[in-house]
């Protein structure tokens, strides 16, 4: 059986008194650490029902990536969804910045902004109804 190909990460800031979500986009996209691969496109939400990927050591790699400290982003665990692409079925992870506000300066070291959803025209299709689904996970 062959390895998994590696997890994206897609980060979000909620704010606590309004409710407000906020997408950390990056110049290759809205996926940490790798964008994904040409072609790829979200599977239905249960096409992996017994897969579970934590994202323990991939929150600290991305803390790190950004330049945060430890903590500053935790995983939703409870979160699932898979793109089907030419690598493979790949993991993608949900996780929220933990402080106040969204870590502008942060973004700002890697090119980066917080955008709402809709400001995310002209992104690929995929990663908008990641970004969809990740809306309706945290808002229901």
């Amino acid at each position: 059986m062959s390895a998994l190909p590696t997890p994206r990460m897609l980060l979000l800031h909620k704010q606590k008194t309004s409710g407000r979500l906020r997408y950390l986009r990056l110049p290759a996209g809205m996926l940490l650490l790798t964008p994904l691969p040409e072609g790829a496109r979200l599977q239905p939400p249960d096409s992996h029902p017994e897969t579970h990927v934590l994202p323990a050591g991939f929150l600290l790699e991305a803390e790190a990536y950004l330049g945060l400290p430890p903590g500053s982003i935790e995983g939703a665990a409870e979160f699932s969804a898979w793109v089907a692409s030419p690598e493979g079925d790949i993991p993608v992870l949900l996780a929220y910045f933990t402080t106040i506000d969204p870590p502008f300066a942060a973004a700002e070291t890697r090119d980066g902004r917080f955008i709402t959803i809709t400001e995310a025209r002209g992104l690929p299709q995929v990663e908008l109804e990641l970004m969809r689904r990740a809306y309706e996970h945290v808002l229901g």
